[in-house]
């Protein structure tokens, strides 16, 4: 292995370890956020801050879109894989540990294929089939288990988390149909560039952000965690995840998906969430469905 290999080995693990740090992250920082902050708030100022940051990649990226199509796709993209999961995966938190949320997320892989066997020629394999099915079991087990004892009760915002992932691998199969042509960079800060219209308008309407920091001693901090939430855990972690796909492969990157969900269970811990014996079958579940679905052979 030459000393170029090494080094681009190297920088690949280290943006794995950041990447999975900051992802794992975002959903305690959600919590954070809803302190202080409505659901709906907390998912606006979360797609504003990534707008935001991410306008002067959108500005240079502006004239490698060459038709209307691909910038309705764009637009499809920020609204369903972005504006919508987040106002999801904030609703959920409302009543959903960040721990448990985190764990489930790691279904989105599963999803992406479902969807491209569904309406993008995709070939599901047979162990496709089985890590799919594994991987809604463990789903289940988390959405209806009790953490504070071993029993099943279902809480119906986990429904939420799913219904986001579910969006998330629509989102991925979108882009990969219509908009090959346009850099990973490009797509995402065009759709969140095309997405702070919505957000300010809801801000603006129906929002009491102003009123909320006037009131609350506490809520700049929780703005602060909105803020992080959005500029690294939405802008800067696509960004980086864009780069490792480009300096490794997509099947490495895609690796973060087993890391995420220990991340965020740690925070959870660290944050006085309890987990029951149930729910961490589950967790367990869940990821080895993953890992089976995306198996090579």
């Amino acid at each position: 292995m030459n000393t170029d290999s090494q080094n681009s080995d190297i920088k690949a693990w280290v943006l794995l370890g950041i990447l999975s740090l900051v992802w794992g992250s975002s959903f305690i920082l959600i919590k954070k956020g809803l302190i202080d902050f409505s659901s709906g708030e907390l998912a606006t100022l979360r797609i504003f801050f990534a707008g935001i940051v991410l306008i002067p990649f959108a500005i240079r990226s502006i004239k490698t879109v060459k038709t209307g199509k691909e910038w309705f796709a764009i637009f499809i993209v920020g609204f369903v894989g972005s504006l919508i999961p987040s106002f999801l995966f904030a609703e959920a938190e409302t009543q959903l540990d960040s721990g448990i949320t985190g764990a489930i997320n790691a279904i989105t892989p599963l999803n992406t294929l479902i969807f491209g066997a569904l309406f993008f020629n995709i070939v599901v394999t047979k162990r496709n089939f089985i890590g799919i099915a594994i991987g809604f079991l463990g789903t289940l087990m988390l959405a209806f288990s009790n953490q504070t004892a071993n029993t099943f009760s279902i809480n119906y915002h986990a429904l939420y988390v799913v219904a986001a992932t579910v969006l998330y691998g629509l989102n991925v199969n979108i882009i990969k149909a219509t908009l090959q042509k346009i850099s990973a960079v490009g797509v995402t800060s065009l759709s969140f560039f095309l997405m702070l219209p919505f957000t300010i308008g809801y801000l603006v309407l129906r929002g009491d952000v102003l009123n909320t920091l006037e009131a609350s001693n506490s809520a700049n901090l929780s703005l602060f965690y909105i803020a992080l939430l959005g500029v690294l855990g939405t802008a800067i972690a696509m960004i980086l995840f864009n780069k490792l796909v480009q300096i490794k492969s997509p099947v490495f990157a895609s690796s973060v998906t087993y890391i995420i969900p220990i991340v965020a269970i740690a925070w959870g811990l660290i944050d006085n969430e309890v987990l029951g014996g149930i729910q961490y079958l589950g967790i367990v579940v869940v990821i080895l469905g993953v890992y089976i679905a995306n198996k090579k052979s």
